[in-house]
């Protein structure tokens, strides 16, 4: 049996584009040279997890930085008059930026003015890049010393963050849906007929539920329910109680869990026992009273086997089902991993450089193959597109069998006895003769 390959009509197109190639790189040029991402609107837990750590990052830097930049943004956003729709645009974009980037390769306010940048512009809340600056820089002055959006020294880093913007956008994967989850709230809260006070404390709940990586995995009704839930807890009111049966004919018409609810409610507790003062809720009342409210819920997963912390909880398998190999964490020391190029740790690196500034110092000079990535939102039509595009860059294989004439070899020869064989005798008399016959 033999088989010779040959190559469909696909490959001799992505050979004309590369007709200066080697004939070591035939596999190369079977490839496609384009590449779809879908974008994800919702994000599961482990999914976050494992971003995270494949960037390096470690938990309480995480922590530092998220609360850093939503905090940045949110004082710049009411320094600018912005609408609460505004921030929330701008806080989920700047989450989604931190899950590509690492931490070393910008700065956190960087980030956060590119994040509000561009949630301005998709919210139709036009601002420039030199009023969102000035705005930040006046806060941090006295009246006497503030300046306007006009002056120079804004200039550079207006440039800065007019680059971050395009990496902001690629990072949603140019998805310019977002989710208001206070129209929802409103809602809810009129069909429990909770009081106002009730619904005040949500709304800041809520606020300070974007301050958490919760808007990238729940939908607005499970976030309104979680913020009222949340709400009549903390306020400690007997009177204030939700109907049971409502709010699980709600859910069940919201297509909410109460193990998503609870995730919601235990990730605004998190926020409120270990970063107390970063929030709006949290300066306001006791911690012994968040601490409680965690334990009364933990206890409610735990005698409900039906409940978990965490709505979706699955582990990667390997080959076969069995488990991989556990591997040592990353930390922002270990060597590079990314497959997207090579990147430095001067945070500079994402900020735009002009054509003759030459290249960076550093950086790999290995040929990387260049690749278009096409956005899409419908996930369905994508793969549609791939299975189309994957029949021009398939290798197909014909079998056929071919009758080779071989030589008879000669019949092999008898075995010769040994002539020095003594037929089964004691040969302790030639040994000795030998000996002898060697000394003379």
């Amino acid at each position: 049996m033999a088989s010779t390959p040959h190559q469909s009509n696909g490959n001799k197109s992505a050979s004309n584009n590369d007709n200066n190639t080697s004939g070591s790189a035939s596999n190369t040029r079977s490839q496609p040279k384009s590449r779809i991402n879908v974008s994800n609107q919702y994000i599961f837990e482990p999914q976050l997890q494992n971003q995270l750590r494949s960037n390096g990052t470690i938990s309480s830097r995480e922590d530092n930085f998220r609360l850093l930049g939503i905090q940045w943004i949110s004082d710049v956003g009411k320094a600018l008059q912005l609408p609460v729709r505004t921030f929330c645009t701008a806080a989920t974009y700047y989450h989604k930026f931190r899950l590509i980037h690492k931490d070393n390769e910008y700065h956190y306010h960087d980030a956060a003015a590119g994040a509000l940048l561009t949630a301005c512009k998709i919210e139709d809340t036009l601002k420039k890049s030199k009023e969102i600056l000035c705005a930040a820089h006046n806060l941090k002055v006295l009246p006497s010393e503030q300046l306007s959006s006009d002056d120079s020294i804004f200039e550079g880093h207006s440039k800065i963050v007019i680059g971050l913007e395009r990496l902001m956008l690629e990072a949603s994967g140019f998805d310019f849906r977002v989710r208001y989850p206070q129209k929802h709230l409103v809602k809810v809260t009129k069909e429990l007929g909770l009081d106002k006070s009730v619904y005040l404390t949500a709304y800041n709940i809520m606020i300070d539920l974007y301050r958490t990586l919760a808007p990238l995995k729940q939908t607005s009704a499970t976030m309104s329910f979680a913020c009222l839930e949340l709400a009549v807890l903390i306020m400690d009111e007997k009177k204030t109680v939700i109907p049971r049966t409502l709010a699980t004919s709600l859910c069940e018409n919201c297509s909410t869990t109460r193990t998503e609810i609870l995730e919601t409610i235990l990730d605004l507790l998190d926020l409120y026992t270990h970063s107390q003062k970063s929030s709006i809720i949290g300066p306001l009342h006791h911690i012994d009273k968040f601490i409680q409210i965690q334990i009364i819920l933990n206890q409610e997963i735990e005698q409900d086997p039906s409940l978990n912390r965490n709505s979706a909880v699955f582990e990667s398998l390997g080959v076969n089902g069995a488990k991989k190999t556990p591997q040592t964490p990353v930390t922002p020391g270990s060597p590079e991993i990314r497959r997207n190029g090579n990147t430095n740790t001067s945070p500079t690196l994402l900020s735009p450089r002009p054509a003759s500034s030459g290249r960076r110092s550093g950086m790999n000079t290995t040929r990387v193959p260049e690749i278009t990535i096409r956005f899409m939102l419908d996930a369905e039509q994508a793969r549609k597109e791939q299975e189309m595009v994957s029949e021009y860059f398939k290798t197909e294989y014909e079998e056929y069998e071919v009758e080779v004439e071989e030589p008879i070899r000669p019949p092999p020869r008898p075995e010769r006895p040994n002539r020095n064989h003594t037929r089964g005798r004691d040969d302790r008399h030639y040994h000795y003769n030998t000996s002898k016959r060697a000394r003379r």
